[in-house]
């Protein structure tokens, strides 16, 4: 082979070679982000925190506590009829009724005295009770003796309104066969105008 023909393969060959990496196209660069000056983004504002209520612990006692009952002591009466009606009158379980000169009307006083009477009463359904009717000195002996005894039964009416049985209530007009106060001044009159209240046992 000559060297005209060698030389013309040789560069055959290689613009054989060229020719393909000359035709690809290049890739262009992305384009560049300008940030915009006319829109700012808002800053990001983080949220409040969340407050949280805790409710109180509760307070426990110890598991070694225990908590006492209150004792209740039974009431223990006397078994004596004087002794029973003194502690009666001294302790206040049951009042005497006081009226007005010439009254058989129930004060607001007298009231309240047989109100307390009859609370003790219905605690103690056992125990009737006797009521005497008493007056002053002054008026005729007939006269004081009605008189004691509309004092002595307008105070079981008003008895048996609080729920004491009738049924355990007596009552009595001494007028003024028995004074409290054998004194002949206001003083001892306004003792002597009574009712006066007597417990007696069951079945008495």
């Amino acid at each position: 082979m000559s060297n005209v023909k060698f030389g013309s393969l040789i560069a055959t060959i290689a613009l054989a070679a060229i020719l393909p990496a000359a035709c690809k196209h290049k890739t262009p660069p992305p384009p560049k982000v300008i940030p915009s000056t006319l829109e700012t983004p808002a800053p990001v504002v983080a949220p409040p925190p969340v407050e949280t209520t805790t409710s109180p612990t509760a307070v426990q006692a110890p598991v070694d506590f225990v908590r006492e009952e209150p004792k209740v002591t039974a009431e223990v009466l006397p078994n004596d009829i004087e002794d029973l009606n003194r502690a009666a009158q001294t302790r206040g379980w049951v009042q005497d009724a006081f009226f007005s000169y010439d009254e058989s009307t129930l004060t607001s006083e007298a009231q309240a005295a047989l109100g307390a009477t009859a609370t003790w009463l219905k605690s103690h359904p056992d125990i009737s009770l006797l009521i005497e009717g008493h007056c002053d000195e002054r008026g005729t002996e007939q006269y004081n003796l009605a008189l004691g005894d509309r004092r002595a039964n307008i105070a079981k009416e008003y008895l048996a309104t609080l729920g004491v049985d009738a049924g355990r209530i007596k009552t009595v007009s001494y007028g003024v066969e028995r004074p409290f106060d054998p004194g002949h001044t206001e003083q001892a009159w306004a003792k002597n105008r009574r009712d006066h209240l007597v417990l007696a046992g069951a079945g008495r």
